[in-house]
This record gives structure tokens, sequence and C-alpha cells, in this order.
């Protein structure tokens, strides 16, 4: 279901003022073109299993320009800018793989998230053997990127034709805790909230995809990966929604919980952690 963003942009502003959520969510999207501006990695040559195995993968340079997708990400949220990734500017091996520039992903890959290689890598001990983290990386299987450039900005900024895929929030418990309920109300769907295992940018982008190819309009909590928490607010989560589950949320809020007592109540507390972490 396509719902233009121009239908519900004007009521976005009054959806975050009962959420208690001073930052605007960001919406990623797939573009033949390249931003006029904003952030990427530095380019770098992307490795591929048949270089891989030849033993031709040139691994200090391809290390050289590491930079984390939420790193990136984050620099864009502090100064209101466009963040954006393609084939050769893609910060990290992980990042390439989970947005869909890089498929399979590399052996090396595979144990450096595991248990690593005696004598020569440092495994991330995130998954117990290499073997389940093949599977992993079989399971999640990445959607090919549809378009050169993978764009991560905030929704006032989006202009015709321009649509995003998926709408990403970066919050705390209690705005979450909204976010949660509301994706039920929009669904009638007792479990439309996943928060399976994977790197940050696993879970706001290829796990919603995922889901949406199977045909399951589901919302993602994210921010549970350590490699990834030094790119978030103290306390913050991610809750990464499809475009037509968020869509459903701006047009219906109304209607729901968020208009009731219970939710002035939790909105006081999100007044209180914003003066704790001296925000507005």
């Amino acid at each position: 279901m396509v719902i233009a963003l121009a239908d519900i942009q004007a009521e976005v502003p009054g959806f975050l003022e009962i959420l208690g959520l001073t930052e605007e969510p960001m919406g990623m999207f797939y573009s033949p073109l390249e931003p006029a501006e904003g952030f990427s990695p530095q380019s770098a040559n992307l490795p591929n299993v048949d270089l891989e195995a030849r033993g031709e993968v040139d691994w200090e340079a391809t290390f050289a320009n590491f930079a984390c997708v939420m790193g990136v990400i984050w620099r864009a949220r502090k100064l209101g800018k466009t963040a954006y990734f393609d084939q050769t500017r893609f910060g990290c091996l992980g990042g390439a793989f989970y947005l869909g520039f890089l498929k399979p992903q590399l052996e090396f890959i595979t144990h450096y998230v595991s248990t690593g290689i005696p004598h020569v890598l440092e495994g991330e001990c995130y998954l117990e053997s290499p073997e389940v983290t093949r599977r992993f990386f079989d399971t999640i299987d990445p959607r090919p990127a549809p378009a050169p450039f993978c764009v991560f900005k905030s929704l006032s900024r989006f202009a015709p034709p321009e649509n995003p895929e998926v709408v990403i929030f970066f919050a705390r418990g209690e705005v979450v805790s909204g976010l949660h309920q509301l994706a039920t109300f929009v669904t009638n769907d007792f479990e439309a909230v996943m928060s399976p295992f994977g790197a940050g940018c696993s879970n706001i982008v290829t796990w919603p995809l995922k889901y949406l190819e199977r045909g399951w309009l589901k919302a993602v909590l994210g921010g549970w990966d350590p490699s990834d928490r030094r790119f978030l607010k103290p306390d913050e989560i991610t809750f990464a929604v499809p475009w037509e589950m968020f869509a459903r949320m701006v047009q219906r809020y109304r209607d729901s919980f968020l208009t009731r007592p219970t939710w002035a109540t939790v909105k006081k507390k999100i007044a209180l952690s914003c003066k704790v972490w001296k925000e507005k």
C-alpha cells in the first residue's frame, strides 16, 4: 500500500508533540541520485567472496576508513543533515551487507562476529560459532539495494517524488512505550513489534524490510548491539516502522490511548527524563 508523504506530513508535528518526542524521526529510502549534501563514509574498494577466496583482499586498506553506519547517522542527526551510503562509501563490511551492497557476507566477518581466528583476529563473540553466524546471515538475507544510494534524512526534508520505506525513531523507554502500543492499535496484531538479533543498522533497515518481504507489517526495536551503543544517547533505543505503519500511526493516533489521561501521566516522566539529560 503506497501512501504519499504529502498526505500526512502536516500531521507529523502534532503526532510528535503528543508523543513527547522532540527529535523528528528519520526516513530511509534508496535513490538513483546522490544527495546534494550530507555525510557519507570515505570511499573504499568493496571486497567480495571471490576476492577473499583468492586471498586478494587488502584488509588493511578495507578497514583504514572504517565508519559505522550508526555513527554516520548519529553525525547527521546531531547536525540535522542527510546520511547516505553506496557501493564504495559503505563504511564497514557489516553495513555494506545489511544495506544490500554486499552479498554474500565474507568469511572474515563471519569469524569476526563470532569466535575470531586464532593468532589473526579477535572475535566479538556476539554469536557462539561461525556456523551459527553463517545461519544468521542466511536467515536475514538482505534485499539487494534497489538503487545506488541508501539515504537517511529527517521526514521534513523529503520532497516528491521521494517516499521513505522505513521510518526510524530514536527515543527512550517512555516514548517507545507509546510507539509500541500504538503499533498494535493500528494493526490489530498482538505481535506487531519484533526485536531480533542484529547489528544496529540491521534493525533499522534489514529486518523491517525482511518482514515486509514475508508479508508482515512489523515494527522493529533495536539499538541492542553493544558496538553501536556509543552512537545512541544514554537509555536511547531505536524503533523502526515500515512506511505504511507510520502513516497509520499518524492518521489514527488521536483515536488511541495517546489522547487519554494515562498517557498524560507518562508524558510527565518524559519531561522529567528530558530534564535529567538536560534536553529541551
